[in-house]
């Protein structure tokens, strides 16, 4: 035919090629078949493929299996655009790493500590391991502008914009993202407006971070002056984005959550997620709308993998490649010769725009709020005419991040001119300057008798330049009181020493039970004591390292006994024939103490490795009929086989000095009001009561083992553990039968798990001589 050109004869052979390869049978595994070097795929003349990741947590694992295929398949990308952890997954491709070098970083680190911001706890400064121990439930409330605030998100995302900074380490933090390997442009919210936000250049870690920012867990980010959050509230999906950068087909992948039943929305939580995830739905479906017809839509079947399984890394990487395999004869219309694929790959050869060894010429810091800018540098060992290291950078914020000072700590290098500027932003804590952490305790035994209290901390730092900080710790229960005030005033800041001046009082309610006695499972007290503590004194703070603390100080002490109830005479048949009330006992005295901390769990709950030792020596310098010394040590070893571990705890205390209580002094050693030491209770002899035994030494041992249950919930604990225990100890009044036998024992069984209120135990504990017990614990032990 005449019409028929011989260039329109070329054309009609090339195009029914690409439908031959199109829709040929695709075999499961088999790399597509190699095309001839037509117009149609040479990288002059082939369509421009622009790449489509949708957000969707820890499902966006999914998004480098499909990488994974379209490498296999040689198939090139030309653009990406992105949401969330599409973002992440697309920002670091774009940026030059392949899909096999993706899949080993992520799923070589702990994802899910990264991007919760699960610090190290052994890396931790002292005092926030005290207040880790002291105040188990997670949150901190924030006091400012005359009204308690909180955090606008869980978690602040310091360590995944560091570690994101450390694998683009190569990229200036001012170029544009056309600039990458593959241009990259990454979709965010404007929280202030609604939004959408393009970031098309400046930082990329930072633009990775922004846009996955998901409200009310992520905290938001600023950026360029604008507080942004996640990019999947306006377009999950970015198709159109995608067709903006130029791109002729899209390949997108959508890795959205699917709606729960409504009989499965069992909690308000739950019913927020669904809310959420209906409006993301909307969006998603309004860009699916805009694809064509030589598009390809990949949507993994991702319902084992929830937003947060970032330890099924694996499992989402898999169902990434299933799903591409699924729509295999499809993608092979894109797909290059090995010639034309290997010209793609050596043009988008990543070289980085830093040269190796880049020197920081200059080094620019900006604070927010109390904090000197001195103090930062102060921290920090880099220093100008330095060799830029990221990794190393990162190292020394993440110390800097932890110190509790600042939500947010990150680090730019900035080149203009030729001049490597380093930019360093802290920013304090945006919901106040004053902190309020909380904790919860209960402790019953179901037989009418058991406890509670209520833990509240106050932190008031940077009162001053100079680093002032005012703590205040109060306890409120139905047999404890207590309250403690004290100044920290930082001497050596870079070496952490402080002094702290203190005051503290305390009220303790304690049965009191017949010490000749065997104790059965129907011993009941005789009496109950109160016991008040006045103390006030200065300390010296010695930090050793990051392993724990010694405080040196001196201080007074006032203590008062008194018996609540009357005692009971009888005659030799056991009748009533009188009743007295028993005298309040006080003692006085001042004292020197030296308490030594080294605390190095990695989880103050249900530690899995390491250990905890305290120890504390307090020795009265007043008169020598009324002054008395006392010593105790405590310690706690921890160490884990796969699912299985083991817990060693030992204590010790007791009087000691020429007042300690003995056979040759009648066991009056003239202190009265020293109320000794106890044992009773849940992990402290567990199927006794509550502080059953009292005495003036004390010796006490206990192996506890766990197994994880590996469940995500079981009765609303989180990582729940089934735990074993064996206890032995006992208490005695005089010295000489410090540690001479009579031990009492005791084993326990219970489930165990952290509540969203703290850590909770349900078990059952069985003792000789038939004593028993079971028992709920809420917290820590009394």
């Amino acid at each position: 035919m005449a019409f028929l050109t011989a260039l329109s004869v070329r054309r009609l052979a090339a195009a029914g090629l690409v439908l031959l390869i199109a829709f040929s049978p695709a075999t499961h595994g088999q790399t597509a078949p190699n095309p001839a070097p037509t117009a149609a795929n040479t990288e002059s003349t082939r369509p421009r493929i622009g790449l489509v990741l949708s957000g969707g947590g820890a499902r966006g694992y999914a998004h480098i299996g499909v990488l994974k295929m379209l490498e296999r398949m040689r198939i090139p990308v030309d653009v990406i655009a992105a949401t969330s952890m599409g973002a992440v997954v697309g920002g670091l491709y774009a940026s030059g790493l392949g899909a096999d070098a993706l899949e080993q970083k992520l799923t070589q680190v702990d994802l899910s500590d990264i991007a919760f911001d699960r610090n190290e706890r052994a890396k931790l400064p002292q005092s926030l391991r005290e207040d880790d121990f002291q105040y188990p439930i997670g949150l901190s409330a924030g006091y400012a502008d005359g009204r308690l605030r909180l955090p606008a998100g869980l978690v602040q995302g310091n360590r995944l914009l560091a570690l994101l900074k450390n694998w683009t380490a190569q990229w200036p933090d001012n170029i544009k993202f056309s600039q990458l390997p593959i241009p990259f442009k990454a979709m965010a919210t404007d929280l202030a407006t609604g939004d959408p936000v393009i970031l098309d250049r400046g930082s990329l870690p930072l633009a990775m971070r922004a846009s996955m920012a998901v409200p009310g867990l992520f905290a938001p980010i600023e950026v360029d002056g604008r507080t942004l959050v996640d990019g999947g509230l306006v377009a999950n999906l970015p198709v159109q984005l995608a067709r903006d950068m130029g791109a002729d087909i899209i390949i997108a992948v959508n890795i959205g959550s699917d709606l729960q039943r409504p009989e499965d929305l069992a909690s308000p939580a739950a019913v927020t997620q669904q809310m959420i995830t209906i409006l993301v739905g909307q969006n998603v479906r309004a860009q699916k709308a805009l694809l064509r017809g030589r598009d390809v839509l990949i949507e993994p079947q991702l319902n084992e993998l929830s937003f947060t399984d970032f330890a099924k890394g694996p499992q989402g990487v898999a169902q990434g490649e299933k799903a591409a395999q699924g729509v295999e004869a499809k993608l092979a219309a894109l797909s290059l010769s090995p010639q034309a694929y290997a010209a793609y790959r050596a043009a988008h050869i990543p070289q980085g725009m830093l040269a190796q060894g880049a020197r920081i010429d200059a080094i620019d810091v900006t604070t927010s709020g109390r904090v000197p800018v001195a103090r930062v540098r102060q921290l920090l060992k880099v220093r100008e005419g330095d060799t830029y290291d990221a990794e190393e950078l990162n190292r020394e914020l993440s110390a800097l991040a932890t110190t509790g000072d600042f939500e947010t700590v990150t680090q730019r290098l900035v080149e203009e001119n030729g001049v490597h500027t380093l930019k360093i932003d802290a920013h304090e804590k945006s919901w106040g300057n004053q902190f309020f952490l909380f904790g919860l305790g209960m402790s019953t035994n179901f037989d009418g008798r058991g406890a509670f209290n209520v833990n509240l901390g106050h932190r008031y730092p940077w009162l001053t330049q100079g680093g002032l900080e005012w703590r205040n710790d109060i306890v409120l229960g139905s047999n404890r009181a207590s309250i403690h005030t004290e100044l920290r005033q930082p001497l050596w800041q870079a070496r952490g020493f402080y002094i702290a001046p203190y005051a503290e009082y305390s009220r303790r309610s304690s049965d009191v039970y017949f010490d000749d006695e065997s104790p059965t499972k129907d011993s009941k007290p005789f009496n109950n004591l109160t016991i008040e503590t006045a103390r006030a004194g200065v300390d010296l703070g010695i930090p050793l390292g990051r392993k724990g603390e010694l405080r040196l100080g001196v201080n007074y002490v006032k203590k008062t006994a008194t018996f609540n109830y009357l005692t009971v005479v009888t005659d030799e048949f056991g009748n009533i024939v009188d009743a007295d009330s028993l005298p309040s006992l006080t003692a006085s005295q001042p004292a020197f103490r030296a308490q030594l901390t080294l605390d190095q769990l990695d989880d103050a709950l249900f530690p899995r490795s390491g250990y905890y030792l305290f120890g504390s020596v307090e020795a009265g310098f007043g008169s020598l009929d009324k002054k008395y010394n006392t010593a105790q040590a405590k310690g706690l070893w921890a160490t884990s086989y796969g699912r299985h571990t083991f817990n060693v705890a030992l204590e010790g205390a007791g009087q000691f000095g020429a007042n300690s209580p003995t056979r040759d002094n009648g066991g009056d050693s003239g202190n009265g009001a020293n109320e000794g030491f106890y044992l009773g209770g849940f992990q402290h002899l567990s199927a006794y009561a509550q502080d059953q035994f009292n005495g003036q030494y004390l010796l006490y041992g206990r192996l506890t083992y766990l197994y994880d249950l590996r469940v995500d919930d079981l009765l609303g604990l989180r990582a729940p553990v089934f735990g074993a225990s064996a206890e032995a100890g006992n208490v005695w009044q005089l010295r000489n039968n410090f540690g001479r036998g009579g031990y009492l024992k005791s084993g326990s069984v219970f489930v165990g798990g952290n509540s969203p209120i703290g850590p909770l135990y349900f078990g059952f504990a069985l003792a000789p001589q038939g004593v028993w017990n079971v028992y709920l614990q809420l917290g820590r032990v009394f």
